[in-house]
């Protein structure tokens, strides 16, 4: 039976006896944030909210002699002998997990030491272990041993991460060396993975042999061999000092070495990074124009290559300040998207990278976490101070930011041509999660042909290299296996992320990836009784708490961890991930959830505009449903 809305004096309510709001009354003035059973209002429009700025610590006086308050992991950088003590000692005694410094100290390593939370009584430590590939690329070696390594070691899956690397859990204390070791001796690493430091540097996954996506590829891994820590902390201790560098361009040992500006500790064996490394992480990403399968807005530094009409790379636009951690009920943390900074020619780009590092490095926060990543300090000093003091470090003024063309998510799931001659495909992996027969099969197949991978970061996987011969074979084994061509995937599933929340993150409030199968199939559910086809979609994006690892608040639909079996709800997000959701609901329980669902997707069905996205609608709704189709 086709449902409508009757209206009266201004009020929406649904005349279908099936579809049933209750009345919300009580909202407090728009210009205000108000609290009404469990609803965060945020000032209208709803796209540009009033900015929140951080909140700084007062600079000392000159002449003030008092120490400058520092966190607790601050002190531990400083008394490690760059990032080696009690590590190095701690790994070697009998018991089953590591002491506090050495658990904030691992993670420079690319390791977090974790426990399972579904079991009560004596808690049983394991480490998860994160690989560092720039780009998302994993030759075909490594890809064998991490395969090895999570029957042997781990719990028999592995995981692929929003930032394009791999995840091993369960691993034992009395294992950690050997698997870091096989991982270093078999092309891989862990070192910067996690930590005070940048972290893995993005790029588009797609193999196209193009100029545009080569070149992309290669300052993305330019960019993370320039911030790569230099000290050999990570070789002592998993490979007793043995190092297994490989060669580097001469402009990243050129640009690293130059202190032409001060970007540099002249005598330190971390020249970058001197002995505090980072206030916190530092995520980079590098892509194309229109290309955003790296959601270039969300990180610390977003490099786009900017190239002439015959295909040519000129130089490069950065974005600097975005970030998605937040913490709940604290209005002072917040999700964040970067803005422009400037541009800067081809030649230039590893020195302005060093000079915004350096930036932080000397003026972010050390004292509270809660406010040390960047976002926090641009919108402490607006960009107009953030690009004068990082052009200090420089030396020379940005130029003006290139125009762009619109952004566009691209998964490059499915088969496509890489311009070589040869094929890659695209698979969806749900939750980035590998295991079971998927993974069996993903061996024999990437075993048999020496294919190379590379991982994505929306958590799936590309297949590279592929001879058109051998498309068929491959095709039905991988069907065989459940991996499907995309458009046998219900389209919700395909741009739908979670993080992995329990049982091991320790940081997780509710379920996220043990809990998105059943939400999506709920959601599909609404869809289906409000009357939306079956090829409609939106970006469904669950975190198990506001750290915001899936990107959330980037979502159409977000769903952030709050309370047990409880989810904040937040609206807003575009398919291209170029504009931040805001907060809907609080508390909201996850057997609630069809609720705020039902209203929401039938109200969208029926008053939206020709092809007006679900987080556009939202955006442009919201006041109307405020006013009239919140339920109680």
């Amino acid at each position: 039976m086709t449902t409508s809305f009757g209206t009266t004096t201004g009020t929406l309510t649904p005349t279908d006896p099936k579809i049933r709001f209750q009345s919300f009354t009580g909202l407090k003035s728009s210009n205000s944030i108000a609290l009404t059973r469990n609803l965060r209002v945020f000032p209208l429009p709803f796209c540009t909210p009033t900015l929140i700025r951080a909140v700084a610590t007062p600079l000392k006086p000159e002449t003030s002699t008092a120490e400058p308050k520092r966190s607790k992991v601050e002190i531990f950088k400083e008394q490690s002998n760059f990032i080696r003590y009690p590590l190095n000692e701690e790994i070697y005694t009998d018991t089953p997990n590591i002491n506090e410094a050495s658990t904030q100290l691992i993670k420079f390593h690319g390791s977090y030491q974790q426990y399972n939370r579904d079991e009560r009584g004596t808690r049983s430590y394991s480490f998860m272990l994160r690989t560092k590939n720039p780009g998302g690329k994993v030759p075909n070696q490594l890809y064998l041993t991490m395969d090895d390594l999570a029957d042997q070691f781990g719990i028999g899956t592995l995981r692929l991460t929003t930032r394009q690397t791999f995840q091993l859990h369960g691993v034992l204390k009395k294992d950690l060396k050997t698997v870091m070791s096989t991982i270093i001796r078999n092309m891989g690493s862990t070192l910067g993975a996690c930590g005070d430091l940048n972290r893995n540097v993005l790029a588009p996954a797609a193999p196209f042999m193009t100029k545009e996506y080569k070149f992309a590829q290669e300052t993305a891994e330019n960019i993370a061999a320039l911030l790569t820590p230099q000290s050999g902390f990570y070789y002592d201790v998993w490979v007793d000092g043995e190092k297994f560098m490989t060669s580097e361009p001469p402009e990243v040992v050129k640009a690293r070495n130059d202190n032409s500006h001060g970007t540099n500790f002249p005598d330190s064996p971390e020249p970058i990074y001197g002995t505090q490394f980072l206030p916190r992480k530092f995520k980079i990403a590098v892509t194309v124009p229109t290309d955003n399968s790296v959601d270039i807005l969300t990180n610390d530094i977003g490099v786009v290559v900017v190239f002439d009409e015959d295909g040519e790379p000129q130089g490069f636009n950065i974005y600097v300040g975005g970030g998605m951690g937040r913490t709940h009920r604290q209005e002072t943390t917040f999700p964040r998207l970067g803005e422009p900074l400037g541009y800067v020619p081809k030649g230039d780009i590893l020195y302005a990278i060093k000079a915004i590092v350096a930036t932080q490095r000397d003026h972010g926060r050390r004292d509270d976490r809660k406010y040390s990543r960047m976002k926090y300090l641009i919108s402490s000093w607006g960009i107009e101070k953030f690009r004068n003091v990082v052009e200090q470090y420089y030396g020379k003024k940005f130029e003006p930011f290139h125009e762009l063309p619109e952004w566009e998510f691209k998964s490059y799931l499915g088969w496509h041509e890489q311009g070589d001659g040869a094929l890659f495909c695209g698979l969806h992996v749900d939750n980035g999660r590998i295991g079971g027969k998927m993974k069996k099969t993903l061996r024999e197949v990437i075993e048999k042909y020496n294919l190379n991978v590379r991982i994505t970061p929306n958590q799936n996987l590309i297949l590279c290299d592929i001879r058109s011969a051998w498309r068929r074979p491959i095709t039905t084994v991988l069907a065989q296996a459940g991996l499907l061509h995309p458009r046998y995937v219900d389209p919700l599933n395909l741009t739908a992320m979670a993080c992995p929340a329990f049982p091991l993150c320790p940081l997780a409030i509710t379920e996220a990836e043990r809990g998105i199968p059943d939400i999506l199939k709920r959601v599909r559910a609404v869809f289906e009784k409000v009357g939306l086809k079956y090829s409609e979609s939106i970006v469904i994006r669950v975190t198990g708490c506001p750290n915001g690892c899936a990107r959330p608040y980037m979502a159409e639909l977000g769903l952030v961890g709050d309370g047990p079996n409880s989810y904040q709800i937040w609206l807003g997000g575009t398919p291209n991930q170029t504009q931040l959701a805001r907060t809907f609901m609080n508390k909201v329980k996850v057997q609630d959830l069809e609720k705020v669902f039902e209203p929401l997707f039938y109200y969208w069905k029926r008053k939206r505009q020709p092809k007006e996205s679900f987080g556009d609608f939202t955006t442009r709704m919201v006041s109307i449903f405020l006013s009239s189709i919140l339920p109680r």
